[in-house]
């Protein structure tokens, strides 16, 4: 059994002489959490329906499974498209047991998994009731156990937590989580930084149809100059007394004049604070700065207005 469950060689794809994927390579392996990451735009839908073979590339290879996307193969996925859309006359448990059925679950396991799953969403209330009776939210977790009642191996979805509130983008993190603690491989895309930098194993970031990293979170983390925040009680001018350790430079902060410290490598937070100390500067702030992946994705791509957002609430 290969541990590799997609591999993207090099796909490219162009519409109407626009460019929306370049020569894009990317690995996904079995049991890891795989980020998906880039502003709207960037060409991440394009890039999924590619690897299950709904768009073919104009260049390049796809693998799923350890061949090209087939019926055989997308049965062992589970697929939440960015355009959501369940059938609103249905009830849902019927909604729920159509989708199983069409990944070959039968029937009477179809709708026990879906009333177990209606439960732990907090929606066994609603199994009889017809989908158009819904609010947004409680029909985008409908969806979400669509797409998971088969128990599928490999789970793609596509900007999950667009649109819903906070309280249920965190419910749907700790599914995400419970999934992989099942042993399930998942690749998720989206624009918000937050939900990947706490769910993944690893992260691919595209800007523009092109990668521009593919790593762990880690590695993504140490691209980022690692910054100190300082305010002291006369605004002494510390890049003289900081000299080897790293750059300052001044700014304003809600009115407050303040300066950041970019360390330089090898120093630490420490290092500053003990040279401050032994000129005794009087600081009043003192602020390491732990870094984030929205600011890596600045570093990696260069363009502030073309990186994701780093929260998304509703």
């Amino acid at each position: 059994m290969t541990d590799t469950i997609l591999a993207l060689d090099g796909v490219s794809k162009t519409f109407k002489s626009k460019p929306a994927v370049t020569d894009l390579s990317l690995e996904v392996r079995r049991g890891q959490i795989t980020g998906f990451l880039g502003p709207n735009g960037a060409g991440k839908t394009t890039s999924l329906r590619m690897s299950l073979g709904i768009l073919a590339p104009d260049s390049g290879q796809v693998s799923l499974f350890g061949g090209p996307p087939r019926a055989s193969a997308l049965d062992r996925v589970g697929f939440l498209p960015e355009e959501r859309g369940i059938y609103r006359k249905m009830k849902v448990i019927d909604v729920i047991v159509f989708f199983a059925r069409l990944k070959g679950v039968d029937t009477a396991t179809a709708r026990q998994r879906g009333l177990v799953m209606l439960d732990e969403f907090g929606l066994a209330d609603v199994a009889d009731a017809k989908v158009k009776t819904l609010s947004k939210g409680m029909a985008q977790k409908i969806q979400i156990i669509a797409t998971l009642v088969h128990e599928p191996e490999f789970i793609i979805l596509d900007e999950p937590f667009s649109g819903l509130d906070p309280v249920n983008q965190s419910a749907l993190e700790q599914v995400v989580r419970k999934q992989a603690q099942a042993g399930r491989t998942i690749l998720f895309s989206t624009h918000v930084m937050e939900h990947a930098e706490r769910l993944c194993d690893k992260i691919v970031l595209i800007a523009k149809g092109r990668k521009a990293f593919d790593g762990t979170v880690s590695e993504a983390l140490a691209r980022v100059p690692r910054r100190v925040l300082l305010e002291t009680a006369d605004c002494a001018d510390l890049g003289s007394i900081l000299s080897g350790l790293g750059s300052v430079r001044r700014e304003s902060e809600d009115g407050r004049d303040i300066q950041v410290v970019e360390l330089a490598a090898g120093a630490d937070a420490q290092d500053v604070l003990k040279a401050l100390v032994a000129k005794d500067v009087k600081l009043t702030r003192f602020e390491p700065v732990r870094a984030q992946l929205h600011d890596a994705f600045v570093q990696l791509v260069g363009s502030p207005a073309e990186t994701p957002a780093q929260s998304e609430t509703v």
